[in-house]
């Protein structure tokens, strides 16, 4: 097991996740859900790490399934397999380079109730403004009809059903580390977005609203390009 390419794998996932985390879509309708509905700051760190739960598991669920695949693909290709999964990685940060060449940026899936429609030019819309107040303004979460577990089974659908998929192409890198990178990688999935979710959430509810993260929805896809790259880069460079 090289050591080197485990521990950069491990941090570029940890980034990958606590980023993702820090888009808008992660923290933003829990603070404009909770004013909206007069709840307390423990209660909407509680309905956001409930929320997490739902989002770490689904994810978790998809890189299983991939790690998986990954193990049977490996037997029979053995010592090829690190190089193939660092073209792989390569192709997604291109893919991820392309799409912040586009400005088409990162598409996020949009709450329950809403009217945002994601098209390619969603990535010029999150560089000027995040559309969240606008489509939670209608939302049902916010609905004073509905009781308190509407909105928190709503938002809990919401980010249950947009898993991390940049974090997907980090397991298929630690597929050449065993069940062991997949339990390592599982683990920094969770910390990272518990982390990311709740400390933004926080720091609005504490009354830093203009925290500049806009830039983040900006300039996720180059980020994320840049990152699956180098580990691409490693992954077939540093197999022996």
């Amino acid at each position: 097991m090289n050591s080197t390419v485990l521990t950069t794998l491990a941090v570029t996932g940890f980034t990958v996740a606590f980023f993702h985390a820090a888009i808008p879509t992660h923290w933003l309708p829990f603070v404009l859900v909770a004013r909206a509905r007069g709840w307390n700051r423990a209660k909407t760190l509680l309905v956001t790490v409930f929320a997490g739960l739902g989002h770490v598991a689904l994810t978790t669920v998809l890189g299983l399934g991939l790690a998986w695949l990954g193990f049977q693909v490996d037997e029979s290709l053995g010592e090829a397999f690190p190089k193939i999964a660092g073209a792989v990685l390569l192709a997604v940060g291109v893919y991820y380079f392309w799409r912040q060449w586009r400005g088409a940026g990162i598409c996020h899936h949009p709450v329950p109730g809403g009217h945002h429609h994601a098209d390619e030019h969603c990535g010029h819309e999150a560089a000027e403004n995040s559309h969240w107040d606008g489509e939670l303004k209608d939302s049902e979460l916010v609905s004073q009809k509905k009781g308190d577990w509407a909105a928190i089974s709503g938002l809990f659908l919401m980010l249950t059903l947009s898993p991390c998929e940049a974090f997907l192409p980090i397991y298929l890198s630690g597929v050449q580390f065993g069940w062991r990178g997949f339990l390592v990688l599982s683990v920094i999935l969770a910390a990272a977005t518990f982390a990311g979710m709740l400390l933004f959430t926080w720091l609005a509810l504490v009354g830093l609203e203009k925290i500049q993260v806009k830039k983040f929805e900006r300039f996720e896809a180059g980020l994320l390009g840049g990152l699956f790259s180098i580990v691409g880069l490693l992954s077939m460079v540093l197999e022996h």
